[in-house]
């Protein structure tokens, strides 16, 4: 048996533009569904926005997001959460920095940190924070 934990993004209204803008940043591939395409809501204002849609790599990243509910609250609060990505290859942890960096406000530049060869943290232009390291050398 095996288990896979993958981060569920909220949003309101934003939720495709972030879909895209992490398949930019990671290389991966946008897959989407609105609640018009699902039949899901009867007002036109909602016709466009995501009721399911995830980002997948080859290399196994994927996180998923949506539009909350019509009539559902929606507030993003406060640290309430980071992605955390933690790779062993200090030149693919940078291309996603980099990719994410776009707008973000940066909490920790990415550099060597106590725990790890290369850390950082940072609120993209979504206002997710995203924590990414890479993973010290065995011994």
């Amino acid at each position: 048996m095996s288990i896979e934990t993958t981060p569920h993004l909220n949003f309101d209204g934003d939720a495709r533009a972030a879909l895209d803008f992490y398949a930019a940043a990671f290389g991966g591939e946008v897959a989407a569904m609105t609640y018009g395409q699902m039949g899901a809501s009867d007002d036109p204002a909602w016709a466009d926005r995501v009721v399911f849609g995830q980002v997948s790599t080859a290399a196994g990243f994927r996180v998923m997001a949506f539009d909350v509910w019509p009539g559902q609250p929606y507030d993003q609060g406060a640290n309430a959460f980071y992605v955390y990505v933690h790779g062993t290859d200090a030149e693919e942890v940078t291309r996603y920095w980099n990719g994410l960096s776009e707008g973000a406000e940066v909490r920790q530049p990415l550099g060597p940190s106590a725990w790890a060869p290369l850390a950082g943290q940072l609120r993209d232009r979504f206002g997710v924070v995203w924590a990414l390291d890479v993973a010290p050398a065995a011994g």
